[in-house]
């Protein structure tokens, strides 16, 4: 029987681990362990590894697993910006993700998370627990549909979002590399980013993280976004800059800003910090800030989303074991 270690277990994972192995006649033994030149080993006599690394992967790892006789990893996630892919080739080892685990999940998200700003839900939570029940214009509200909506990134998530958004009988427009046709169907595209946000009361961002497009939200964009903007991010911190962010937050150039996502967050995201300190400056004061929501990348966080990412997984590994590739090899 084959035979494939699951690293960086979560509880919520194993029910559907072991649905896929009693279906696919795979043995799949769980680790809490992430991948590093220390927990490799536990691979002896393994034909396949999956992950879910949040930090960057030492590349060490790559030359030992090869010796061991595995040739992948498959990384329970969409984002692989934590491996270097070059690396990974030249030692033989194939990098795969989950490209699509549950865009609506995401999609969902970034709305709710845009509502809760412009409907002021979260100030007016804090209003209640303060028992102060008035009726006051620092609480009140815009229409939704009354405003122009901005995706900037308009594949799987971004599309569904611009859907959701249009709705409401939002104006929706968007930027993006490799516009579809299909996309127009909910959207306006724009020739370019600034385009795109300068009218927007609602920025939301839905790109991967890549080298070209690192702190792509900076100064000199945000100063591009009309007054009073709301900014949501579900995608990846590494997006943007966030002492820029903060600055057109004490500016009021922003209004407001969601972000499930924080370019430091591997520290901290997902891990219980209950005892411990928090050092980050910027993190802190994006913790107390009241035109602020920050959660800890658990957007996609879904009964479905978990499932289809265990399985997409274990189906990428298991696919390299049996034919030497799989579809979603990203080197």
């Amino acid at each position: 029987m084959m035979k494939i270690m699951m690293f960086g277990v979560r509880d919520d994972e194993r029910a559907a681990a072991k649905e896929w192995a009693e279906k696919n006649n795979v043995e799949v033994t769980f680790s809490t362990d992430i991948l590093t030149l220390d927990t490799v080993e536990q691979l002896k006599g393994y034909d396949g590894v999956t992950t879910q690394q949040s930090i960057k992967f030492d590349e060490g790892v790559y030359e030992r697993l090869n010796e061991l006789g595995i040739k992948q990893i498959a990384q329970r996630s969409a984002g692989f910006d934590m491996y270097n892919l070059e690396q990974a080739r030249k030692s033989n080892i194939i990098i795969s993700n989950v490209p699509s685990y549950s865009p609506n999940s995401i999609a969902e998200y970034a709305v709710t998370s845009a509502l809760q700003l412009v409907r002021k839900t979260h100030l007016i939570d804090q209003k209640v627990k303060e028992q102060d029940f008035r009726w006051q214009k620092p609480i009140m509200s815009r229409e939704v549909k009354s405003l122009e909506v901005a995706i900037i990134g308009t594949g799987r998530i971004g599309q569904i979002t611009a859907r959701i958004f249009k709705a409401f009988g939002c104006k929706v427009v968007g930027y993006d590399l490799y516009p579809n046709e299909q996309a127009k169907e909910y959207l306006e595209y724009k020739d370019s980013v600034e385009d795109a946000v300068k009218h927007a009361d609602i920025v939301s961002i839905h790109m991967p993280a890549t080298d070209d497009n690192y702190h792509l939200f900076n100064e000199d964009l945000f100063g591009a976004f009309k007054q009073d903007a709301v900014f949501v991010n579900t995608a990846r911190g590494s997006i943007v800059d966030t002492k820029a962010l903060l600055r057109a937050l004490d500016s009021g150039k922003l209004f407001g800003a969601a972000l499930d996502t924080y370019e430091n967050e591997s520290i901290y995201f997902p891990k219980d910090c209950r005892d411990k300190e928090i050092t980050d400056p910027m993190m802190i004061e994006l913790m107390e800030r009241d035109d602020v929501i920050l959660t800890p990348h658990i957007a996609f966080y879904t009964d479905i989303a978990v499932q289809n990412l265990v399985e997409g997984g274990l189906d990428a590994a298991l696919s390299v074991i049996k034919t030497g590739t799989c579809e979603t090899r990203v080197n």
